[in-house]
């Protein structure tokens, strides 16, 4: 009886040093630093509208259900297809946009060079050696190789946009980090100097380099353990330059702050919206691929870009699912989907982008 109480306290005490110390799980921002944000109330941030996951015992149920079905089609059978980045050279003058696999991608506008979400680890997980591993075998480059970064900005701190191993690896390479409220703690834990972030609330914008940053509304969550679920903000982004005008949704799922969006900072050259990893029982929190192309529209974009797919399975849906039905609804409404490879640079100008069928 002694021996169980003794490796039952010794496990506790192991778990709560791994949750407290353990750096990937980032760092939970001081009350101070987060309650002046009108989106904070009763010590956590809040959405506008009720936003809410189905999570009765039945519907988990269901999702242990869907999890054990064969044959699912929810990771491609072989390696995917990806160009070696730099595909070209890229002039400073035209706006350019690279994707990498899910929401991680690189925009050079305006002669700067931004990196939106950048998740380049094996896994959306603290722990990199369990958890869903990336489709693709490696990245359409090597991280040593990767150019110097002017800005990275963040949409929310979940593990498949903000990874511990990649912040370690970009630290020497980036000028500038541009996050929401609260998220610049992890980033201080990882060593980035306070100096180098800029947070910011919804609404907020900030001038830099030439370039307009706005901050602005989505409809999601935060947390990276147990104890700092809604501890940090999630939001969107308007990039404003002078050749071009970008949005990036982060994580949302669809409502009236898309229309907000577009009515302020909008038309939009190209939209960076989220297409994958929706189901019916998180239906709130991530679009369906159809809203996807509502929100597009709402936002008053002229390219879509859909993003959020074609790297982790964080759902049960098959892994092409987004990319078909989000291609067949932009046909229906008139709306040019960009389809480009992993790591494939398209030039935001003109009449001509990638429309591949790569995935078929």
């Amino acid at each position: 009886m002694l021996i169980s109480i003794f490796s039952l306290t010794a496990l506790i005490v192991i778990a709560f040093l791994v949750i407290r110390f353990y750096p990937a799980f980032g760092e939970k921002p001081s009350l101070e630093r987060v309650q002046s944000s009108p989106q904070h109330s009763k010590g956590s941030f809040k959405n506008p509208i009720p936003t809410s996951m189905d999570t009765s015992f039945s519907t988990s149920l269901t999702m242990i259900r869907d999890l054990m079905k064969r044959n699912a089609n929810r990771k491609p059978g072989t390696d995917i297809p990806r160009v070696g980045f730099p595909s070209f050279k890229h002039p400073h003058y035209v706006t350019n946009v690279t994707w990498f696999g899910h929401s991680a991608s690189m925009i050079e506008i305006d002669g700067k060079r931004l990196l939106l979400d950048p998740m380049f680890g094996r896994a959306p997980s603290p722990f990199p050696w369990i958890g869903g591993k990336r489709y693709s075998k490696d990245l359409p480059f090597h991280m040593d190789e990767l150019p110097s970064i002017d800005a990275v900005i963040f949409s929310h701190d979940h593990y498949d946009h903000l990874d511990y191993g990649t912040i370690r690896k970009l630290r020497g390479k980036v000028n500038q980090f541009f996050v929401p409220i609260g998220v610049g703690s992890h980033l201080e834990k990882w060593g980035i100097h306070s100096d180098h972030i800029v947070e910011l609330d919804w609404w907020d914008e900030v001038e830099w380099s030439g370039l307009t940053l706005a901050c602005t509304p989505a409809r999601h969550f935060s947390g990276r353990s147990l104890h700092d679920r809604n501890a940090t903000l999630w939001c969107s982004w308007c990039i404003i330059g002078n050749s071009s005008r970008l949005f990036f949704s982060g994580d949302s799922g669809y409502g009236p702050h898309f229309k907000e969006i577009g009515s302020v900072y909008g038309p939009f050259d190209l939209s960076l919206m989220e297409c994958g990893q929706y189901d019916p029982r998180w239906a709130p929190i991530h679009m369906c691929p159809e809203e996807t192309v509502q929100a597009h529209l709402d936002v008053k974009g002229k390219w879509l870009l859909p993003i959020h797919w074609g790297a982790f399975t964080l759902s049960f849906h098959e892994w092409t699912d987004p990319i078909m039905r989000v291609t067949k609804s932009g046909a229906e409404q008139g709306v040019h989907v960009v389809t480009p490879r992993i790591g494939e640079t398209f030039p935001v100008e003109g009449d001509s982008y990638p429309s591949s069928i790569w995935w078929g």
